[in-house]
C-alpha cells in the first residue's frame, strides 16, 4: 500500500505546485496567500508519504482529495482533477491493501517451508 499511496501522493504535490503557478494568473488572490496554502498542501503531501501506513493516514490522505476537489472553488479545472486524484486514491488504498494481504500470505507459505 505504501507505494501505491506515496505515488498518488507525490503526483499530487506536481498538481498542486502547477495548479498555485495557474492560480497566480487567473485569480485576484494574493500570491502570498497561494503558496502558503499549497506549500503547507504539498509539504503534508511529502510527510504522509512516510507516515501512510500509520493509523490515521488514510484519513489523512482522503482529507487531502477533498482539498483538492475543494480548490475547484478557485480554478475550476481543480474539479476534474480533484476527482480524478480522488479515484486513483481509492485504487491505491483498496488495491494496496490486497497487495499487502498477498504478500504477508507468500511470505507466511514461504517460512511453512
Amino acid at each position: 500500500m505504501r507505494v501505491l499511496c506515496s505515488s498518488t501522493l507525490i503526483g499530487e504535490v506536481f498538481v498542486v505546485l502547477f495548479a498555485a503557478c495557474v492560480a497566480m494568473r487567473m485569480t485576484d488572490v494574493s500570491s502570498a496567500t497561494i503558496w502558503a496554502v499549497s506549500g503547507v498542501v504539498m509539504l503534508l503531501c511529502v510527510l504522509l508519504c512516510g507516515v501512510i501506513t500509520r493509523p490515521g493516514a488514510v484519513a489523512v490522505g482522503w482529507a487531502l482529495q477533498l482539498g483538492l476537489v475543494a480548490a475547484g472553488l478557485l480554478l475550476p479545472t481543480m474539479y476534474a482533477l480533484g476527482v480524478i486524484f480522488a479515484g486513483l486514491w481509492w485504487c491505491s488504498v483498496h488495491y494496496g491493501r490486497k497487495i499487502d494481504v498477498l504478500k504477508a500470505e507468500r511470505e507466511a507459505a514461504a517460512a511453512a517451508l
